[in-house]
C-alpha cells in the first residue's frame, strides 16, 4: 500500500467549473493526470458538488421526527463486505415506508486508500449531492497495529468524511466484524478478540477524523454470536457476510440512520 500525503478535494460547482484544492505528495503526482481528466469530465457534465439547501442530516431529522418523508440518497464506498448490504438496506427501508436511493462504489479487496485515488470512485462521489456517504475500509486495517492503522486507514477515513461534509452529506463509518475464527496471531484467536480490535480501530479512526457517527454492525454480529446464531452470518469462507449477515447489518444501518428498530 502506498502512503498518501496531503489530501485533495474535487468539487464540481453549478457553473461547471472545477476547482482542485490541496497539495500532492511525491507519491500522488502519478495520479495528477487522471484527476485532471476527471475534472474535465465532471465540468463537461455539469455535475454539482455544492452544498444543497437542506443537508443530509436535516433531511434525515425530518424523517425521524415524522415531519416529512423525503427521499434519502445513500452512497456506499467499500469492498466485498459491502456487496449485498446496500440492497438489503434499501429493501428494509422501503418495506418500512422510507424513500431511499442507494448506490455503491464497492470493489473486492479495495481499501479506502485505494478508493481515494481512483477516478471511478471520485466521479461517483461527486455525481450528486448525497445525503449519506458510508465509509468502509479493508477488513484487516481497523484491527491492525495503531501505527499501521494511522498510516493506511485514518487518511482515507478523513478524506471521505471531509468530502461528504463539504457537500452537506452525513458521513457514516461502517464498523465491520471479526472473522469467524479470528485472524491469529496478530488480530485475535477468535471472533470476539478480533471483533474488539475492529471496534476500537473504527472508534479511533472516527476520533481522528473529527468524530464520525458509526454504524456498529460488528456489535450486532456479536449479539448474534452470544445468542448462538453467529455462524450463520458468514459465507463459507468465515469472513464475508451471508444473506443473513447482510440482513443483520442492514438492520443496523436502518437503526442508525432512521432510528427505531
Amino acid at each position: 500500500m502506498e502512503k498518501i500525503g496531503q489530501m485533495y478535494r474535487v468539487c464540481a460547482c453549478k457553473s461547471g467549473a472545477l476547482e482542485v484544492f490541496g497539495g500532492f505528495s511525491q507519491r500522488m503526482k502519478r495520479f495528477k493526470k487522471r484527476l485532471m481528466l476527471l475534472g474535465k469530465i465532471l465540468g463537461f457534465l455539469g455535475l454539482t458538488g455544492c452544498v444543497p439547501a437542506m443537508s443530509g442530516t436535516e433531511k434525515i431529522e425530518k424523517v425521524r421526527d415524522g415531519s416529512a418523508n423525503p427521499k434519502i440518497s445513500v452512497l456506499f464506498i467499500g469492498n466485498s463486505y459491502s456487496f449485498g448490504v446496500p440492497r438489503a438496506f434499501a429493501k428494509l427501508s422501503r418495506a418500512k415506508g422510507k424513500h431511499v436511493s442507494v448506490k455503491q462504489s464497492t470493489i473486492g479487496g479495495w481499501s479506502l486508500e485505494k478508493h481515494m485515488t481512483q477516478p471511478e470512485t471520485l466521479e461517483k462521489l461527486h455525481s450528486r449531492n448525497w445525503d449519506v456517504v458510508v465509509i468502509q475500509d479493508h477488513s484487516l486495517n481497523p484491527g491492525s497495529s495503531e501505527e499501521n492503522r494511522r498510516e493506511v486507514m485514518d487518511p482515507g477515513v478523513k478524506f471521505f468524511a471531509d468530502e461528504a461534509r463539504a457537500m452537506g452529506a452525513m458521513p457514516l463509518l461502517y464498523q465491520t466484524w471479526g472473522r469467524r475464527d479470528g485472524y491469529p496471531p496478530s488480530q485475535g484467536k477468535d471472533f470476539f478478540e478480533m471483533n474488539e480490535r475492529v471496534r476500537m480501530g473504527y472508534r479511533n479512526a472516527s476520533a481522528q477524523a473529527g468524530g464520525i457517527a458509526i454504524v456498529p454492525a460488528g456489535d450486532a454480529w456479536e449479539r448474534e454470536f452470544k445468542a448462538g446464531r453467529g455462524i450463520g452470518l458468514y459465507h463459507e469462507d468465515g469472513s464475508h457476510p451471508s444473506a443473513a449477515g447482510d440482513k443483520v447489518t442492514a438492520a443496523e444501518f436502518y437503526r442508525v440512520i432512521f432510528g427505531g428498530e
